[in-house]
């Protein structure tokens, strides 16, 4: 790399980063997850508004989108990526102590909604290629087919829509 030539860079242990990521072992984690926090498709699920609650809501959707509603591994993928984004604005920009995720499917259609107790609407930017943030709302408003923000009497709820062929 440009600038870093005779320093020593850090290296990564194979073993370590299998051990880190695995199919069952995110299986686990999210199955751990759903046991832990509840069901976000039966009711609102209260997460605490850190960061590491983006996992937290990633694994409750990828568990409940794949598993109980056995939709496709792409719908999954996309749908898990726009939670962590609306979960990581609500962690970021709110001031919130905790958020709350609600997962809803209806026939054509899932719904996923993250509610915080701040009533300041997300703004959706334009975005460079180079830039390092600010591309949640880009990658929702991209990815899904609808969203939106509903205010409440105290907060409001983002949330986005995403069509799935029903069998």
């Amino acid at each position: 790399m440009a600038g870093l030539e005779g320093v020593e860079q850090p290296r990564r242990h194979a073993s370590a980063t299998a051990a880190r990521w695995s199919p069952a072992v995110e299986d686990e984690r999210a199955l751990k997850a759903l046991e832990l926090f509840g069901n976000p498709a039966d009711e609102e699920v209260p997460l605490p508004s850190r960061p590491e609650s983006a996992a937290t809501a990633r694994r409750l959707a990828q568990v409940v989108i794949l598993r109980h509603w056995k939709l496709t591994p792409r719908m999954t993928e996309d749908a898990v990526l726009l939670v962590s984004e609306l979960v990581g604005n609500a962690v970021r920009h709110t001031g919130a102590r905790v958020f709350g995720l609600r997962m809803r499917r209806r026939r054509g259609w899932i719904r996923i909604e993250v509610r915080d107790p701040s009533r300041g609407l997300p703004c959706l930017m334009p975005v460079q290629e180079l830039d390092l943030s600010g591309r949640g709302l880009f990658l929702v408003d991209r990815l899904a087919d609808r969203w939106g923000v509903d205010l409440l009497p105290r907060g409001k709820t983002t949330w986005f829509e995403m069509r799935v062929a029903d069998r």
